[in-house]
């Protein structure tokens, strides 16, 4: 947390209030929260903002001075956010980087992040391209139907886990991963080569279906997410199985969800969710 909603919520407000603005001052708290390219920090004083993009979990800002460009980017980590000086700040000790602007609505963005697990990394143009090649595989808003199901084609383990690995499949965590697999009736240990087509692309379209709707839903507010202006995500009121371990299955099959521990907590309908084989023509 945050996921993939909650990283394109930040980049759409940000990009809304602040495209076009100018740098007028860099601010680095701790050296440390920098994880590349901390000498190059003085570069951005004068530099216009000119993309805001999300890359999975991460929001990539693009700056442009003189003729060159180089990039901030922000991992957001499990605690990490990026907020406007408007927005009140609780234990700002936490903020690390502060970037003021002129010519926007708004006069500073912060990257405030209190357990430190994102970081920010500056770049030039190569170093984003290796940046993004090493960290995100497919991104789910943007691969077709058929980029999906050819890339399980190839894969194999467990379905849960492959929809998590960032380096295969950008974006999504624990929170989304439960909810999609609900919805699309897929137990989360379920193996990627027992699926058969019609599953693959089914699951291709509620993953999209979900991951949209909590765009619009301003992303999931589960524990620290807050938007940029301090706004919370509502899409945790649409939760289906996340977090509700004991609960009725919304489905209404009398059956009770249940909560697999592990590294990261798997919430499922034993009954909606069976883990067994099902017939069809394989992935």
């Amino acid at each position: 947390m945050p996921e993939l909603p909650e990283a394109e919520v930040v980049a759409r407000q940000i990009r809304s209030r602040l495209l076009g603005a100018q740098v007028t001052d860099v601010w680095i708290g701790r050296a440390d929260i920098v994880r590349e390219g901390y000498d190059t920090r003085s570069w951005y004083r004068d530099a216009t903002l000119q993309s805001v993009d999300r890359y999975g979990k991460s929001v990539a800002l693009g700056f442009v001075n003189g003729q060159a460009c180089r990039y901030v980017v922000a991992e957001l980590g499990m605690t990490g956010l990026l907020l406007f000086r408007s927005t009140p700040t609780r234990h700002p000790q936490h903020i690390h980087v502060r970037l003021s602007f002129e010519g926007g609505h708004e006069s500073e963005l912060r990257y405030w992040n209190p357990r430190r697990f994102g970081r920010l990394s500056l770049l030039d143009k190569a170093g984003l391209d290796r940046y993004l090649t090493r960290r995100f595989g497919l991104d789910p808003m943007a691969a077709s139907q058929q980029d999906f199901v050819r890339l399980l084609q190839v894969r194999r383990g467990r379905l849960k886990a492959l929809l998590m690995h960032q380096q295969v499949i950008a974006g999504i965590g624990n929170i989304y991963a439960n909810e999609i697999l609900f919805r699309a009736g897929l137990h989360p240990n379920r193996q990627v080569s027992q699926l058969s087509v019609s599953q693959a692309e089914t699951l291709y379209s509620i993953m999209r279906e979900v991951l949209d709707e909590a765009i619009r839903c301003g992303g999931s507010s589960v524990r620290d997410f807050f938007a940029p202006d301090g706004s919370e995500g509502q899409y945790k009121r649409r939760h289906l199985v996340y977090g509700k371990e004991g609960q009725p299955c919304p489905n209404r099959c009398d059956g009770v969800i249940q909560r697999l521990r592990g590294e990261r907590s798997s919430y499922f309908c034993p009954r909606c969710q069976a883990l067994r084989k099902k017939r069809g023509r394989s992935l």
